[in-house]
């Protein structure tokens, strides 16, 4: 399989089945895990990827071949691994590649108690010592058990504890699964609730016929925003191929912002735990923070990305972290995401009370957002630089992750992308035509 540095990522494993992930791999990646995590046993579940069952089956041969015994949970999304993890205080490893095409698999892995596992948290260590079997093979030892267990229904009935439902009105949602794990986990979270629910794509596909479960695209909300027009429904509600976000569509068929969500949520989770902190990255819109202090909470900011969220939340006890990306964390839910439980919140707002949604949420959204715009280009130290001299002495500066500059009204954010040649902008401000006049300004100065 060549280098296993191309597949493993800082914070998973990802890449092309058969070409950069096969099962001998995924099977040197089992019986690595189980030596680095040193466990007696461990969970796993899988999505609905033409490659995740065999991928799953050649992990388990791995890791019990090495002692560790096996809980199967079969299918699920990434959160109910997260759920199986917390609750049976197990490691664990979901297969999927998330919202990455069809040809794509990969693996999600946890340490006990759903603690993420990266770079610096045994990623590495799994890494070198799965290449080293895959060199010289995995030693025989004493083999541990497998066993099939059905966590769906537990963890359904752990999500409804988590957020108060008893009290809605009835509701019609429209669901958009993207033939992925959503068309699997929302019958049974929504089930005995008094939901409408209009399906989207349930049947489990991993070709994804009908569009990529990719929400964060705008093209893959479209059958989902016509669905709430055309069927009334009270909003809409578009999950990616592991489930773990969760995009919303109101009852205009508008989309709305992770961040509106973002502020709801946090708005719901202080008044339950007054004075708590709330973390939220530097792309969300700064009507996050200005919520969370008038709601009596402590905002905290950080780096884009779920492994600097996840950190600080464990570091300061955080009771929710939301990204612009929509994934939501929890500190009830062992301080990982889950889309489903956001989604459960959204729910729970508008049903507690007669208006629409666009009306539930409007104080939550305050200012006008360019949305996350990528431009390619030669050299992103050398356009970053461009960009802050564009900008020299109209406001403030800062460089916690990319360069961000806020002015009077106004911000922005460009930031590098990891893995390819881009550059990412995001920019807010109080409205349309000031916004647009702070994207172009920076756009230009980038891509002269």
């Amino acid at each position: 399989m060549g280098d296993l540095s191309k597949i493993f990522k800082a914070y998973d494993v990802r890449g092309v089945v058969p070409e950069e992930l096969d099962e001998e791999t995924a099977e040197a990646v089992g019986a690595a895990f189980a030596d680095v995590t040193g466990a007696a046993q461990a969970v796993l579940a899988h999505d609905m990827r033409v490659s995740s069952r065999a991928l799953a089956d050649a992990f388990i041969r791995g890791a019990t071949s090495r002692g560790t015994d096996v809980i199967d949970a079969g299918l699920g999304s990434t959160d109910l691994l997260y759920y199986a993890s917390g609750s049976l205080d197990l490691p664990g490893v979901m297969f999927t590649a998330s919202h990455n095409p069809a040809r794509y698999n990969g693996m999600k892995m946890c340490h006990a108690g759903a603690v993420p596992v990266g770079t610096d948290t045994g990623l590495t260590a799994i890494r070198d010592r799965a290449a080293a079997y895959l060199e010289s093979g995995i030693p025989e030892g004493k083999p541990g058990s497998t066993i099939e267990k059905d966590l769906l229904t537990g963890y359904a009935e752990h999500l409804r504890t988590l957020v108060d439902l008893s009290g809605i009105r009835p509701l019609r949602v429209a669901v958009d699964a993207g033939n992925a794990m959503g068309g699997h986990t929302v019958p049974a979270v929504f089930e005995g609730l008094p939901i409408e629910v209009t399906p989207l794509y349930f049947e489990l596909d991993g070709t994804f016929p009908n569009h990529e479960a990719n929400p964060i695209e705008p093209e893959n909300l479209r059958d989902l925003q016509r669905a709430v027009l055309e069927g009334g429904a009270d909003l809409g509600l578009a999950f990616d191929g592991d489930a773990d976000r969760c995009w919303v569509i109101d009852e205009r068929g508008e989309s709305v912002s992770p961040s509106t969500i973002t502020a709801l949520v946090a708005a719901r989770e202080l008044a339950k735990h007054p004075g708590s902190t709330v973390i939220h990255n530097l792309i969300t819109s700064r009507a996050v923070p200005e919520i969370i202090a008038e709601h009596g909470g402590v905002p905290l900011r950080t780096r884009v990305g779920h492994s600097f969220i996840k950190a600080e939340m464990a570091r300061t006890g955080a009771v929710f972290g939301g990204e612009h990306s929509a994934h939501y964390y929890f500190r009830d839910f062992w301080f990982a995401d889950s889309g489903m439980l956001a989604a459960l919140h959204v729910l729970a707002a508008l049903g507690e009370q007669e208006q629409p949604l666009s009306r539930v949420l409007a104080p939550y959204s305050r200012y006008t957002e360019s949305g996350e715009i990528n431009s390619t280009v030669a050299d992103q130290r050398e356009a970053l630089v461009r960009v802050r001299e564009q900008f020299e002495g109209r406001g403030e500066v800062d460089e916690l992750d990319g360069l961000t500059v806020t002015g009077s009204g106004w911000w922005f954010n460009l930031r590098p992308s990891n893995t390819e040649p881009l550059l990412r902008l995001n920019a807010e401000a109080a409205d349309e035509s000031q916004m647009a006049a702070i994207r172009d300004e920076v756009l230009a100065a980038v891509r002269s």
